[in-house]
């Protein structure tokens, strides 16, 4: 099989899912409304609401929940095959991703900006929403521990990355300030932007940073991971404008170019994919490819985080609701593009289907390395790219996309801790939230040794919890379609698919915590069944209940002060 027509086919259909089905979606099913107020100009306070051009915004949207997880599942589920993965990767983008994030960022812009979480008690009950938010917290707390392990990991492996991924950062404040501040052109500044990236590119290149071991007492690692951790935490807490909206817009575009080289690479040197399609020899450590590929690949088909990012961020910043389709939709077929991308790198970066199979030993042994690797020698053989030089701009792209999610979501633990501590009668101010997010994040990173390993603890948790969280979502918005009297199937037969889907990987991954004796795994596991059963429970009456009740106006409903999160109360 030829990559090329892997990445033409890949290309067409998630085009065809955002022009034409995502115009549908949002016509006929969400009714997106230019004339509605959103909540960024209801509750602008220059801080979390903030009113955004929409390319901004897609930017900041699109890196916040790409990450590097459509890097690292499509680079671990090629191993049953490059068929599966592929199929999933583009139907779960158009079907199922593009209208989950549409459909999040709507239902938190109709509803004051709340976070889905929040909403879930409006449309499910108290008991409903607490067990949301616990679901909620546990999926941050895996994302930032396991993408700061992640980010160390490449810093160290790959020192040319280091002068990149901490002077984009310098890049993204100017950037802020030249739009928000000194309100320049914003072509002019996105082209200064990137070309300022990839300047940073090309010298960290020629001049990789490693440290010395040890570093101020710790493995470089262990530095890096705490680096990260206090970065996190002084993002969540600036404005939006300051820092983590234009550095997750240029590094969008820089993403997005990066893509483009890939791509460009594909159809320049067209190589073949060497993996197969269907793997019948897979080692003896890999699982049952159903129900296993569909939580293996969450983001990328469709993902449980990127409504929380979509509801706890974005909508604060949405400036039109007629945005949301450029944002939500367009920023998921950005993150399929990735994902496809991966598989490509990872099946057709080899010169021959051995070699690939001497780097597939075992299920485990796929992910962001394999991918890196993969695509620089795509990138060598297309576009003639120094083999150092692809793997310095692969693994910066892949630590940015890591770093932009991991301070997305540190913002958003906050605002969940906040959350908790007004249902428990107690306010935390900002500070305070955010010391207690980066605390228990550093806690759990570091709870296994200095080199951050307890980072990756519960990580093999984090497929089946992102895809219940994505089920439950969709399981929301179709109570809220139901009550407004519109169509609800396209979003409800997509989550009852990844609900079974999800909860039988769940149960699988039970018998395999208990025969491993990992039993923090199995218990944390059966807590997460248990909420997810017992959320759709209530989700079920609640279905029940819609069809009885008066529909809800076209425009938003009035919500009371005490409904709001505490940062979103003026």
């Amino acid at each position: 099989m030829n990559s090329l027509v892997l990445a033409v086919i890949g290309v067409a259909m998630m085009a065809a899912g955002y022009f034409l089905y995502s115009k549908f979606l949002s016509k006929r099913v969400y009714k997106l409304n230019a004339e509605f107020k959103t909540p960024s100009h209801e509750f602008h306070d220059g801080v979390d609401f903030v009113p955004t051009n929409k390319y901004v915004l897609w930017g900041h949207h699109f890196t916040s929940v790409a990450g590097a997880a459509p890097i690292i599942g499509p680079a671990v589920a090629v191993i049953w095959g490059w068929l599966p993965a592929f199929l999933w990767v583009v139907f779960g983008t158009v079907f199922l991703a593009g209208m989950h994030d549409l459909g999040s960022l709507w239902a938190s812009a109709r509803n004051k900006g709340q976070s889905i979480g929040t909403l879930s008690g409006r449309y499910i009950g108290a008991r409903g929403r607490n067990l949301f938010l616990a679901v909620i917290f546990l999926l941050l707390l895996m994302v930032v521990a396991a993408f700061a392990v992640v980010i160390s990991g490449l810093l160290v492996a790959q020192p040319g990355a280091v002068i990149p991924t901490w002077g984009a950062l310098i890049v993204a404040l100017g950037v802020g300030q030249a739009i928000y501040r000194f309100k320049m052109n914003l072509a002019v500044v996105s082209i200064v932007g990137v070309a300022a990236l990839y300047g940073l590119i090309l010298l960290g290149d020629s001049y990789p940073i490693e440290l010395p071991d040890p570093m101020m007492g710790m493995n470089p690692q262990g530095f890096w991971i705490v680096l990260l951790f206090i970065y996190a935490a002084i993002a969540s807490i600036l404005p939006v404008w300051v820092l983590l909206q234009p550095r997750d817009y240029i590094n969008g575009i820089q993403l997005f170019i990066g893509l483009g080289i890939l791509y460009g690479s594909v159809m320049l040197a067209t190589p073949t994919v060497v993996a197969p399609v269907w793997n019948d020899n897979v080692p003896a450590d890999t699982p049952s490819i159903v129900p296993l590929l569909f939580v293996t690949i969450a983001c990328g088909a469709i993902s449980g985080a990127h409504g929380i990012i979509a509801s706890g961020t974005t909508s604060k910043q949405l400036d039109r609701e007629t945005d949301a389709r450029f944002i939500g939709y367009f920023g998921a077929v950005g993150e399929g593009l990735l994902a496809v991308g991966a598989i490509i790198a990872t099946t057709a970066g080899f010169q021959s289907l051995q070699e690939w199979e001497g780097v597939y030993e075992s299920f485990s042994s796929g992910g962001v390395p394999v991918f890196v690797e993969g695509g620089g020698a795509i990138m060598n053989a297309g576009l003639g790219i120094p083999a150092g030089l692809s793997a310095t701009i692969l693994a910066t792209m892949a630590v940015l996309f890591a770093a932009t999610t991991m301070d997305t979501c540190m913002r958003l633990k906050r605002f969940v801790i906040q959350e908790i501590g007004q249902l428990a009668g107690v306010r935390l101010g900002t500070v305070v939230a955010t010391l207690l997010a980066t605390g228990l994040g550093l806690a759990l990173t570091f709870s296994q040794g200095g080199d951050g390993s307890g980072g990756l603890l519960i990580w093999p948790l984090f497929g089946t919890t992102n895809q219940l969280m994505a089920a439950l979502t969709l399981v929301i918005l179709t109570i809220m379609l139901m009550r407004k009297g519109r169509p609800f199937l396209p979003v409800l037969i997509p989550g009852l698919f990844v609900l079974v889907m999800s909860t039988w990987a769940a149960i699988v991954q039970l018998g395999t915590f208990y025969a491993n004796g990992e039993w923090l795994l199995l218990t944390i596991d059966i807590a997460i069944i248990i909420a997810a059963a017992w959320v759709l429970v209530e989700s079920v009456v609640a279905m029940a209940q819609a069809r009885k009740l008066p529909r809800e106006p076209e425009d938003e409903e009035a919500l009371t002060a005490e409904e709001r999160l505490p940062s979103e109360r003026r």
